[in-house]
């Protein structure tokens, strides 16, 4: 893909438009929001584009098993048909790329993070008729089939693992508490395999989009424009305005990140004051660089 061009001014208002209105609709779209992510991050990705990505989905549905059976067989045709005729997986070496995060380049390359990679299987499974949905697990986005929040490995009918990094291997219960454990320490809790919320998906991607920035100061646009995405969201941490205002001081935007820290303090004084005035304090630093 090469270093990525965003798209001009004009063209990043209108899809950040339609971002907007596609996450405050009734049911939000999760496959268009991650599209118009990748319209944002891609200057050459167009209406064309998007539909063509929406095409392939349909397609890659079209080409599974009718309706196999339960959860197990939904599992094991995804990971047949996906992870194995078409080679959707994930290498360490996805970790370092932008276009990992973003969906037209995960069904051009058939590589991407693994919570791309659950966004394939879910969009694919769920127009081929299955009962699908993504799990956060801590570290690692999965994805589940069958009754939601049922322990792994009890009964295959009640809910079934998958794990798309891996090529869509179906996880064992000892195989879901060893990522839980590697990621933070602590044992599996029924709570980790509730579905994930498709704004929660949509927020958690523009935050490995973050992260992917952070690691290159160079790439502080992608930081900023993925910070923006965020703040479209119809729920969104408080604490993104004050990120965003740093990222604009960063820029050299010193004025609009000045404005941006005085909001922030406005919303953390009610709570805690003397943070507030820590914030007030580095907008006041912020308005000085101007001279």
């Amino acid at each position: 893909m090469g270093r990525p061009h965003p798209p001009g001014p004009e063209r990043s208002a209108a899809w950040r438009r339609r971002f907007a209105d596609e996450a405050r609709a009734e049911r939000p779209d999760l496959a268009t929001l991650c599209l118009l992510i990748g319209a944002e991050a891609d200057g050459t990705l167009d209406e064309a584009g998007m539909d063509a990505a929406q095409i392939e989905l349909d397609r890659l549905a079209g080409e599974l098993p009718f309706r196999p059976g339960g959860p197990q067989a939904w599992a094991t045709a995804l990971a047949e048909h996906l992870g194995g005729h078409c080679g959707f997986r994930g290498t360490a070496g996805d970790y370092q790329r932008l276009e990992s995060s973003l969906l037209h380049e995960v069904l051009r390359r058939r590589r991407g993070l693994p919570i791309l990679l659950s966004v394939v299987w879910m969009e694919v499974a769920r127009r081929a008729g299955a009962h699908v949905y993504g799990v956060a697990l801590p570290g690692h986005f999965v994805v589940g089939f069958g009754r939601q929040g049922a322990a792994p490995g009890t009964d295959f009918e009640d809910q079934v693992l998958a794990d798309p990094f891996d090529g869509g291997r179906v996880l064992t219960g000892s195989d879901a508490e060893l990522l839980v454990a590697g990621a933070t320490g602590a044992p599996l809790d029924p709570s980790m395999l509730t579905p994930a919320d498709p704004l929660d998906v949509v927020l958690r991607i523009l935050n490995n989009i973050r992260a992917w920035a952070a690691a290159r100061p160079e790439r502080g646009d992608v930081a900023l424009w993925a910070v923006d995405l965020s703040l479209l969201l119809p729920s969104h941490p408080a604490r993104l305005r004050y990120d965003r205002a740093q990222l604009l001081v960063q820029h050299g935007d010193f004025l609009a990140g000045a404005t941006e820290l005085d909001a922030y303090a406005d919303i953390v004084a009610p709570a805690d004051e003397p943070a507030a005035a820590r914030v007030r304090q580095q907008a006041r630093a912020a308005r000085a660089m101007l001279n």
